[in-house]
């Protein structure tokens, strides 16, 4: 059927790295918990980061950012980042931000404050040759599905019911269909799913 090939053909292409035809292509990288929360209601992770983990696995995060060519987030993600020892990433980071002015000298060559609309990002992207970005933080994230330019999500889930806190998935006015990938099993309990976008050329040729 067409579904079965649509889904046969996705699981032939390595993660993060989804083209259509020159456009940027926005994939989510993100963990859950069981009831679909990726923070507490006070934006705090210990949950995630307390999480056993005796292999000391990054679960193929380091090997999806080298797949990847620039990173979108938002302030608060951006302020969270900030807090941790060293500066984690080798690829460009753009915050979107209607607030934040300036950053810190040490990040100045890495990283870069955008306040317009998130296609007029994309576009500016695409002419420094940027074809992947990993897209991070719920509001961040919301707002790529609300204009439908999410192309790819890998949701790792947590063996963990919070009952509340910051959702993954807001309400929207339409619905997104993806197909399934593959889902990766850990021995520590982590699931980790990969999804891509149910759409044609033509569909994608309309978000540019």
């Amino acid at each position: 059927s067409a579904f079965s090939d649509a889904c046969m053909d996705a699981g032939s292409i390595p993660a993060g790295s989804t083209k259509f035809g020159g456009y940027v292509s926005n994939i989510v990288y993100i963990a859950t918990s069981l009831d679909g929360f990726i923070a507490r209601r006070d934006g705090s992770i210990d949950w995630l980061m307390n999480y056993p983990n005796p292999e000391n696995s990054d679960f193929g995060f380091s090997v999806f950012l080298d797949s990847i060519d620039a990173i979108i987030m938002g302030r608060k993600t951006f302020e969270v980042v900030c807090g941790f020892e060293t500066w984690p990433y080798t690829k460009p980071v753009f915050v979107l931000t209607q607030t934040l002015k300036t950053v810190h000298a040490s990040l100045a060559s890495k990283v870069t404050l955008f306040h317009a609309d998130l296609r007029e990002l994309l576009q500016q992207l695409k002419t420094k040759g940027i074809s992947s970005v990993y897209v991070d933080g719920g509001q961040t994230i919301h707002s790529f599905l609300k204009q439908d330019l999410i192309d790819e999500l890998i949701i790792s889930r947590i063996p963990i019911i919070l009952g509340s806190g910051i959702p993954l998935f807001r309400t929207m006015d339409f619905e997104c269909r993806f197909n399934h990938v593959s889902t990766d099993v850990f021995s520590n309990g982590i699931t980790k799913t990969r999804y891509l976008r149910a759409r044609d050329w033509e569909s994608r040729q309309k978000l540019k």
